[in-house]
């Protein structure tokens, strides 16, 4: 599902439903990380690690442990960028040569509304207003969720970039429907703080693309290298 959102120099590998997710071997830095998480902690962060270290074997890079930096964020081989996401019943994960993209983000949802109060957290006045105005011509999707999966791919594509937090309320979020029964299509994100700097230039919207697919809202954010 996100390598319909990504293009052809990201590779991506995915695991569905619980019995396709399978734990992979960690390596003694990883376990380090996860020596206190539950069960269910340790399964997602095992699984999603087994799909990076399958994503970089068809880029051709030897398997290597993905440790947590800052924040959380996945600390990649050198050379290399990408993203992780996981969710019940899902996992994947998204590579790319640092030399075909400066940064990438996905995220994986359940398709379902949020809980109560946790729009309202999230997001901005104007977003609800378009949230609102998508929901009454296409009630079949979840916005509210879409819209929480797109902040979080914009904001894995954002940290790399910038070693900075960014606030929900940092990225004013417009979703684009495509035409038709199928529901995918893109989005942009107009970022209301001085965006990374790429290549020199600053960068102040990022696009991105999403698709709800067997039961999951799922999101993509690639960050080109400008000339």
């Amino acid at each position: 599902m996100i390598e319909e959102l990504l293009p052809d120099s990201v590779v991506t590998v995915e695991m569905h439903g619980d019995d396709g997710i399978e734990e992979g071997p960690l390596y003694p830095e990883e376990e380090a990380l996860v020596a206190r998480a539950v069960a269910k902690r340790r399964r997602e962060f095992s699984a999603v690690r087994a799909c990076a270290r399958r994503a970089m074997a068809k880029l051709g890079v030897p398997a290597q442990p993905i440790v947590s930096g800052e924040r959380g964020a996945p600390r990649w081989p050198a050379g290399l960028v990408g993203s992780m996401t996981h969710c019940e019943g899902y996992c994947g994960a998204a590579l790319a040569r640092a030399t075909d993209l400066a940064s990438l983000g996905i995220d994986a949802e359940p398709h379902a509304p949020l809980p109560d109060g946790v729009l309202e957290s999230v997001s901005l006045p104007q977003e609800r207003r378009r949230l609102s105005e998508l929901a009454a011509a296409r009630p079949r999707v979840h916005w509210d969720r879409l819209l929480f999966s797109a902040k979080e791919s914009v904001y894995k594509a954002w940290f790399p970039l910038t070693g900075q937090w960014l606030d929900f309320g940092e990225a004013d979020i417009e979703i684009v429907p495509e035409p038709g029964d199928d529901p995918h299509g893109g989005f942009r994100a107009a970022l209301l703080v001085p965006g990374p700097l790429v290549n020199g230039r600053r960068v102040g919207v990022f696009d991105g693309r999403w698709a709800v697919r067997r039961g999951l809202v799922t999101t993509s954010v690639t960050i080109p290298h400008l000339s």
